[in-house]
C-alpha cells in the first residue's frame, strides 16, 4: 500500500499547529503497520540547513497555473526511516512564515498543482494520495479534470483530512481559471463553488473519495450549523463517507522516561515529577513550593482556545485560590498583552513566556499538576495528550476531540483522567478549576487521577490501524 501524505507543514520543517505535528508522526506509525507512507511539502525558507544539505535533487518541472509556466523543483529527503519530499519555488516559499499572504490561495494552487505534476520525477505512484486541510483541498479536483486521461493517475484514490473547518480558502471566482485551470462545470455546489467563491476547502470535501477529521466528536460537530462554518449540509450530506479517527502523538519524542528536555526523567513517578517542578518554578522565578498547585497552558493564544474565558475570571482565580500559572504562547497582540499585564500583577503567581520554546513547553507539561485547555473547539488538540502523557490533569470544555480524549473524574468511582464542563462559559470553568484544585489536594485522588493519565495510551497504534484500514477499503 503506497500512500503520500500532502500537507502545508510537517514537523520537523515547519510547524504552526497540530497539522504539522499528524503530518510528522502519523507517517511512520504506518509505516510501522507495513505501508509505504511518504510526504510532500513546501520547501520553506525555515526548513534548516542541517536538512537542506541531505537533500537529493531529484529534478526540475515547470507547473502550469493559469496562463504561467512556473519553476518547480522537487527534492527527497530521508528522515527517521520517512521519504519526504519538497516542493520548491523561491518565489511562492521563501517567505517568514507559512501563511498569512496576500497571494495564499495563488501559493497553495501552484502546491497543488506541483504535487500531481510532480509524481513521475518522484517515481512514486501512490495508490491513496492523503490531502491535509484546505491547502491540499484542490488535488483531488485538479486530479478528476487534468490527469483522469493518463494511466499512471487513474488508480490513485484521494482521502482529504479536514484539521480546522475554519480556515477554508476561499477565493474569487477568477481563481478557477487564473490559477487551477479547471472548467466553468466545476463551478458548482457539488464541486467547488461556496456562496459565490472557490473555496478548497469544499473541493477537498467534494471530490475526494473519502473525508476524514481528527476525532469522532468532531465529525458529528462539524455537520451541525454552530461548528460547520457554512459547509455543515455539505458535510451531512457526506453520510458515513466522513469519518472521525482521533489524533495521537508521538510516543517516543515525548517521552517523560527519555526526554532530555526535561532535567528529571520519570515513568509513572509522582515524586520525580515533583522534582521537575521545582526545577520549573526556580527557572521561572517562581516561588518553590510544591505545595502549591502548578497549572500549565502551552498553546496558541487565539478564541477558538477560549482564553477570553480565562482572561474574564483570571484576577478572581489568582485572587482566591493559591495556585501558579504558567502560560507559553503567542498569538493575537491584545492577548499577549493582557496576559503580560497579569504577570505584572501577581509576579509570584503567573507567568505568561509569550513566544514558543519546544523545551520550556515540555517542562510545563513535565512540571505542571493540571493543564488548562478551555477550547471554544477544539478538532482534536494535541496538548491535552501531551499533559496526559507527562502525568498533568487535563481541565478542559467537552468539545471536540477533548471530549473524546479526557474522562471527566468520578470521585466515587475513581474513575476518569481529568476534570471538563460542558458550556462555554468563564464561571462553569473558574468552578471546575476550583473542583480539579479541591481533588488536587486530596492525595487518594490525585494519585488514582495521576495513574489514570499515566496509564493511557495516547500513541498512533489505534488510529493508525483505522487508517490503514480505510485506505484498504479504498483500494477494493
Amino acid at each position: 500500500m503506497n500512500v503520500l501524505f500532502a500537507a502545508a507543514e510537517c514537523v520537523p520543517f515547519m510547524k504552526t499547529g497540530g497539522l504539522a505535528d499528524v503530518a510528522g508522526s502519523l507517517p511512520e506509525a504506518l509505516n510501522e503497520k507495513g505501508a509505504d507512507v511518504r510526504v510532500i511539502m513546501p520547501l520553506y525558507a525555515s526548513v534548516k540547513d542541517v536538512y537542506r544539505a541531505q537533500m537529493k535533487e531529484l529534478g526540475f518541472i515547470y507547473v502550469s497555473i493559469g496562463w504561467r509556466h512556473v519553476y518547480c523543483g522537487i527534492k527527497e529527503l530521508v528522515h527517521d526511516g520517512v521519504v519526504y519530499y519538497f516542493i520548491d519555488n523561491e518565489h511562492y516559499f521563501r517567505r517568514g512564515s507559512a501563511y498569512g499572504y496576500g497571494d495564499d490561495g495563488e501559493r497553495y494552487a501552484f502546491f497543488c498543482r506541483a504535487v500531481l505534476d510532480a509524481l513521475p520525477v518522484m517515481g512514486f505512484i501512490p495508490d491513496v494520495l492523503h490531502c491535509h486541510d484546505w491547502h491540499t483541498g484542490m488535488i483531488p479536483a485538479l486530479l478528476k479534470h487534468h490527469y483522469w486521461h493518463r494511466p499512471e493517475y487513474s488508480r490513485v484514490k484521494t482521502v482529504f483530512t479536514i484539521h480546522n473547518l475554519q480556515y477554508q480558502g476561499n477565493y474569487p471566482r477568477a481563481a478557477l481559471g487564473d490559477w487551477l485551470g479547471l472548467p466553468d462545470e466545476t463551478f458548482t455546489a457539488d464541486g467547488v463553488e461556496y456562496y459565490g467563491s472557490v473555496s478548497f476547502m469544499k473541493a477537498g470535501i467534494q471530490l475526494s473519495d473519502r473525508v476524514t477529521t481528527v476525532s469522532p466528536t468532531y465529525a458529528n460537530e462539524i455537520r451541525t450549523a454552530e461548528y460547520g462554518y457554512g459547509m455543515d449540509g455539505t458535510l451531512r450530506a457526506k453520510g458515513d463517507r466522513l469519518i472521525g479517527i482521533v489524533n495521537g502523538i508521538d510516543a517516543r519524542s515525548y517521552n517523560p522516561e527519555t526526554d532530555l528536555f526535561i532535567p528529571f526523567q520519570y515513568k509513572n513517578s509522582l515524586e520525580l515529577k515533583k522534582q521537575n517542578k521545582a526545577a520549573l518554578q526556580k527557572e521561572l522565578g517562581l516561588p518553590v513550593n510544591d505545595l502549591i498547585p502548578l497549572i500549565g497552558m502551552v498553546g496558541r493564544l487565539v478564541d477558538q482556545k477560549g482564553l477570553p474565558l480565562v482572561l474574564e475570571v483570571l484576577d478572581e482565580l489568582l485572587q482566591t485560590e493559591n495556585i501558579q500559572l504558567v502560560l507559553l504562547g503567542t498569538g493575537e497582540p491584545e492577548m499577549e498583552h493582557a496576559f503580560r499585564a497579569a504577570q505584572h500583577r501577581y509576579p509570584d503567581k503567573m507567568v505568561s513566556w509569550i513566544g514558543f520554546d519546544d523545551g520550556v513547553a515540555r517542562r510545563i507539561y513535565a512540571a505542571s499538576d493540571m493543564f488548562l485547555m478551555p477550547s471554544l473547539f477544539e478538532p482534536c488538540g494535541i496538548s491535552q495528550l501531551l499533559a496526559l502523557r507527562y502525568g498533568s490533569l487535563p481541565i478542559v470544555r467537552e468539545v471536540g476531540g477533548l471530549k473524546d480524549t479526557v474522562q471527566s473524574y468520578n470521585e466515587w468511582t475513581g474513575e476518569g483522567n481529568g476534570f471538563s464542563f460542558t458550556n462555554y462559559n468563564s464561571r462553569d470553568m473558574l468552578n471546575t478549576i476550583r473542583y480539579a484544585i479541591y481533588m488536587w489536594w486530596n492525595e487518594s485522588h490525585r494519585n488514582k487521577l495521576t495513574a489514570a493519565a499515566f496509564a493511557g495510551d495516547y500513541s498512533w497504534g489505534a488510529s493508525a490501524e483505522r487508517y490503514i484500514a480505510l485506505y484498504k477499503e479504498l483500494g477494493q
